[in-house]
């Protein structure tokens, strides 16, 4: 069984353009150093009846959309050995140094993340 990095954020519309750009170069990153799979998605079927929406559990504000994001690893122990790596890579590095210089497309403080063993695989 495999190991999941999950992912929910609240992105303005009107920077989705540059979170992509920067979810791909990461995207890019994560799986060169052996990251099964990278996917980012974005939240276009919302209101379910009898159910908490992602846009509620993401703080959600007009004007922004949900992100729900994972990484997929072998393991947890490669998911840490993975994620070493990423931060350590010049590529990361350099992007990471970028951001201190700018206004993020979302606000890291109301992202969501946490890592899970997957339980079933189909």
């Amino acid at each position: 069984m495999s190991y999941v990095d999950g992912f929910l954020l609240a992105v303005p519309k009107k920077k989705l353009g540059e979170y992509r750009t920067f979810a791909r170069r990461a995207g890019r990153i994560w799986r060169h150093h052996g990251a099964l799979q990278y996917v980012e998605a974005i939240g276009d079927d919302l209101q379910i009846a009898g159910v908490v929406s992602f846009t509620k559990r993401a703080a959600v504000k007009p004007g922004e959309v949900p992100v729900f994001s994972w990484i997929r690893y072998k393991s947890r122990a490669d998911r840490d050995r993975v994620n070493a790596r990423v931060m350590k890579d010049p590529r990361m590095l350099k992007m990471i140094a970028g951001m201190k210089d700018r206004p993020q497309p979302f606000d890291m403080k109301r992202m969501a993340y946490s890592g899970f063993t997957s339980i079933v695989e189909l």
